[in-house]
């Protein structure tokens, strides 16, 4: 074999053992550079991403990933910034409305004791009943403000969901009976225990009650397994399929929900989610379900 057959391996070999060391490298730098990727993100730090390569093209990449992080960060502050400052606005506008509304409900309280004709107890009876509303949308408004804040301040303990489903369920008898409903309980005899915040676990079961109350048709079955699996269904004429989809949003209601802002879902789906638990909603033959499972 000639000289030059020899020169030629020996180069081949180089440039294969230096194309190894530059993809070595560079898999290196990705390998960094993704590590460092999910801390920022995890820590929500502004500190750069830093790479132990001198490869031009790795270092422009980091950079470009430096000033996404960078662009993403700003955005965060921005909507955490507006997001406080628009649940203080939530906050101190139910607040406001709280004193004369209870002003007014005293003044009606008053005028009722008075001797009056029908005409006027006829008007009196509308006033206060929709002053009751006004209160207890209000009410509903600022709780949520509230719950935001204090879903982050959560007390876990061991807690025993049958008997805090139970405590639920008689705590909503004077609401379910007013809608006409008798509920149809089937409780698991066996323990279910987690660990979650009590208060929150009565806050999850109220409004969903409650929502029960304004939507169902006069039924109610109320459900928990020995899984943790607890089902809430009832019979719904006016429910759509579209609304069982968006009964979590914040703000949003049924046409036909009386003295209802839109929030009681809305708060039970954070405060459950909080407690690391699933909620969702279907509505299936005319059934509507609401099913949460810690």
């Amino acid at each position: 074999m000639s000289l030059w057959v020899y020169a030629i391996f020996f180069v081949m070999i180089v440039i294969i053992l230096v194309l190894c060391g530059v993809i070595i490298s560079m898999r290196r730098s990705l390998r960094e550079i993704s590590d460092q990727f999910d801390r920022r993100l995890s820590e929500r730090s502004n500190t750069p991403i830093f790479v132990s390569s001198s490869d031009r093209e790795v270092l422009r990449f980091a950079s470009r990933i430096n000033q996404e992080l960078k662009t993403l960060r700003t955005e965060q502050l921005k909507t955490e910034t507006g997001s406080h400052e628009l649940q203080n606005a939530i906050t101190n506008v139910a607040h406001d409305l709280r004193t004369p509304l209870t002003a007014i409900s005293g003044y009606l309280e008053l005028l009722e004791e008075q001797e009056l004709d029908e005409r006027s107890r006829s008007y009196t009876a509308v006033i206060s009943e929709r002053t009751a509303t006004l209160r207890s949308l209000t009410e509903e408004l600022f709780a949520f403000s509230v719950t935001d804040n204090a879903a982050n301040e959560l007390k876990y303990e061991d807690v025993v969901i049958n008997k805090e489903l139970e405590i639920a369920l008689a705590a909503s008898y004077s609401v379910l009976s007013d809608a006409g409903i008798t509920p149809d309980i089937r409780i698991s005899d066996k323990p279910v225990v987690r660990s979650l915040d009590k208060k929150a676990l009565q806050r999850i079961f109220g409004n969903i009650l409650n929502n029960a109350a304004k939507y169902s048709s006069g039924d109610l079955t109320v459900s928990l397994e020995s899984d943790g699996s607890i089902v809430f269904s009832n019979r719904s004429e006016t429910m759509s399929e579209i609304d069982a989809g968006r009964l979590f949003d914040r703000f949003y209601t049924v046409e036909n929900a009386k003295g209802s802002t839109g929030l009681g879902l809305s708060i039970a789906k954070l405060l459950t989610e909080k407690m690391g638990g699933r909620i969702s909603a279907e509505l299936e033959e005319g059934v509507f379900s609401i099913r949460v499972l810690f």
